[in-house]
């Protein structure tokens, strides 16, 4: 799967790249020949939205549970986000006690978000300068004490900052107000009820946060990507909003509000899972480019903190291992191919990051390659999940396609259920990935 099309080719790899792409049966003796039949070679994903969670909350996820589940899903560079970590990745201090929880740990490539909050506004330059990828602020409570959320104010203080350096913001667009409104309007409906949850995060939390957004990126000229878009309506509030880029997630593109059972808090996230009209339009906006990522969110909790009610529960959906299959058995039914979803899962993520050499099977870019089969399906089965608490709305569900091998910059890490025993996944750095 090349960027001009899927064709019969030989990958030359040298040195962790791709040296070139030739014709099939150019292949020079006396090397080393990894014949994939025919299995399609894909670009490895690149999933710019992971919940690492180490250190401080590791009990929830760790980098060789997390790297070794996305290895197991074709996918060979995450990017962490800094929270749920103690302490987040808010300054450089942080950051160097991430990198050292990670080091030699990682079976696929890892880079870091840094955060935006309060307290933290004046200088994100010094950690734009330390490496991160760019910086992730909320609109709305993070669910967690230590990462505060901006007010509007804030958020285009952060804009003009972030802009002055052309780094990169990227925003969960909820506002608090309309979330705010809507749950006190909810006094005495059943906390259990998968409908109250949805009414308790509406559309409108989303559509005011994208154009707050919009409005920001365009008063200032930041670089602005909006994370996890749940309400396919807020699309429409980016009318000219050249530097803003969209992503949505697996999960909203498969599941529907209609199908969520009562007390089933495995599929809690924020924002929620709405109807199946607006999952229709999410794939309509993937169509006409309006979304440029499919990325995991990949949130994980230990089981007891997803118990409880809606209101209760921890909000989060561990699917990096699962989102190739998710996302290839939901757009084939929709008559899209492979290569759009390695598009929307490879390319897309790594342009969004500036990650320049991964997402594609070109030339000098790195060798990170997968081998799928995309026929056949099969069941989710939790047991056979590698993140470090297997608790996911995906259980029992048929998906199809299977993860037979995957390649880090040449490097064989995960084929047929086993993984290498020694991680070669490498920390990143922006401008030096």
């Amino acid at each position: 799967m090349t960027p001009d099309g899927v064709r019969e080719a030989c990958v030359h790899v040298a040195d962790g790249r791709i040296e070139r792409v030739a014709p099939f049966d150019d292949a020079p003796p006396a090397v080393p020949l990894v014949e994939a039949g025919e299995r399609v070679v894909m670009p490895g994903l690149v999933d710019t939205h992971v919940h690492v969670n180490e250190p401080g909350r590791t009990e929830w996820e760790g980098f060789e549970t997390a790297t070794r589940a996305a290895a197991a899903g074709g996918v060979t560079t995450i990017l962490d986000m800094p929270l749920n970590s103690i302490p987040p990745t808010t300054t450089i201090a942080a950051l160097a006690e991430k990198r050292a929880a990670a080091d030699g740990k990682v079976h696929v490539d890892v880079g870091f978000w840094g955060g935006a909050v309060p307290g933290d506004l004046g200088q994100l330059r010094e950690l734009h300068d330390a490496g991160v990828f760019g910086f992730k602020c909320f609109l709305c409570p993070s669910g967690v004490d230590e990462f505060g959320s901006l007010e509007l104010e804030q958020l285009g203080a952060a804009a003009a900052e972030i802009a002055a350096f052309d780094g990169l913001l990227i925003v969960h667009a909820e506002l608090s107000g309309p979330i705010e409104r809507a749950t006190e309007g909810l006094a005495g409906s059943d906390p259990f009820a998968y409908r109250t949850y949805l009414a308790s995060r509406p559309a409108s939390a989303e559509e005011q946060a994208m154009a707050a957004v919009a409005e920001a990126s365009a008063a200032t000229g930041c670089r602005t990507h909006v994370l996890h878009l749940s309400a396919a309506t807020g699309l429409d509030t980016l009318a000219g909003g050249e530097r803003v880029s969209v992503e949505t997630c697996p999960h909203y593109l498969t599941f529907e509000a209609a199908e969520i059972p009562d007390g089933a808090t495995a599929c809690k996230c924020a924002p929620p899972i709405r109807d199946a009209a607006n999952r229709e339009r999410l794939w309509d906006g993937l169509r006409d480019g309006r979304i440029a990522a499919v990325v995991s969110d990949h949130s994980p909790c230990t089981a007891d903190l997803k118990a409880g009610s809606f209101f209760e529960a921890w909000g989060g959906i561990a699917s990096v291992q699962l989102g190739l299959r998710a996302v290839w058995t939901q757009a084939r039914a929709r008559g899209f191919a492979l290569e759009d979803v390695a598009r929307w899962m490879s390319e897309g993520p790594a342009a969004i990051a500036g990650l320049e050499r991964k997402g594609a099977i070109a030339e000098g870019r790195d060798a990170d390659l997968v081998l799928f089969e995309p026929e056949g399906s099969s069941e989710v089965d939790p047991s056979e999940l590698h993140h470090r608490n297997p608790v996911t709305p995906y259980a029992g569900r048929r998906l199809d396609g299977r993860v037979a091998a995957t390649y880090v910059r040449g490097v064989e890490v995960y084929a047929d259920g086993r993984f290498r025993d020694e991680p070669v996944g490498r920390l990143l750095s922006r401008g030096a990935a």
